[in-house]
Order: C-alpha cells, then sequence, then structure tokens
C-alpha cells in the first residue's frame, strides 16, 4: 500500500497487507544495501503484542525508534485507537460497576534480530 493510499484508508484497522515473499526480500536487501550499519530489525513476542491489541478500542499499533540510556537503537509501541490517537488510559467498568481509569500499555524490551536473517534464509 502507498503512503497516499494509506492517507485515502477509511479505517485505521484496514492498514497492512501481505506483500509476499518475493517482495519481502527485495525491500530487506535493499534496506540493507542502503543502510549497512542499521539495526537490521526487531523481534516482538506475541503476548505484548496481544494485551495493547486487546485494549478497548485499539484498531493498530504505533510502533516508535527510540535510544535507550545506553544510545541502543529500540522501539517504543503503544495500541491505537480508530481516531489514529495513542492509548495512554482508557476507562473500564470494575467488578463493583464503578468507571475506572486505566494507564494504556506503552511498551519496548524487543530484542534484536541477529543471526542469519529471512533474506539469507529464504534464498539459501
Amino acid at each position: 500500500m502507498t503512503q497516499s493510499a494509506l492517507l485515502e484508508t477509511k479505517s485505521l484497522a484496514e492498514v497492512g497487507e501481505d506483500i509476499g515473499l518475493t517482495e519481502g526480500i527485495e525491500l530487506i536487501k535493499a534496506f540493507r544495501a542502503a543502510n549497512p550499519t542499521a539495526t537490521p530489525g526487531y523481534y516482538i513476542g506475541r503476548n505484548i503484542l496481544e494485551q495493547i491489541l486487546a485494549q478497548p478500542g485499539c484498531v493498530g499499533i504505533n510502533f516508535r525508534k527510540c535510544l535507550t540510556n545506553q544510545n541502543e537503537e529500540h522501539l517504543v509501541y503503544t495500541g491505537v485507537d480508530a481516531e489514529g490517537k495513542d492509548i495512554v488510559e482508557y476507562s473500564v467498568v470494575n467488578p463493583t460497576g464503578d468507571l475506572e481509569r486505566k494507564d494504556g500499555i506503552v511498551a519496548d524490551r524487543t530484542i534484536y534480530l541477529d543471526g542469519p536473517y529471512v533474506v539469507e534464509v529464504l534464498t539459501a
């Protein structure tokens, strides 16, 4: 999906699509050729992604690059609502029927991809 098509998308939940193995490999190779010293990628476990997506009103996830105190590149990621706003807090009804505010999930602790990358593994 092109950037202009993303801007025309009616629902943020629809952003993203399967691009297939061939295009994925081409994009990875192009990035690595242009940025040989950049962090090649990250791994994020399913559990935190499901927790973020399970927040009320969540339609997707924002990923933002950041730097740790050790000057290492990482990602901070948050849930996003249908208006494109980060979910930093939300309301729930507790067991006594009262409305309660909860903090939204602001996550990190990704790990770097290391070792054989998808390009080498899939084209070997």
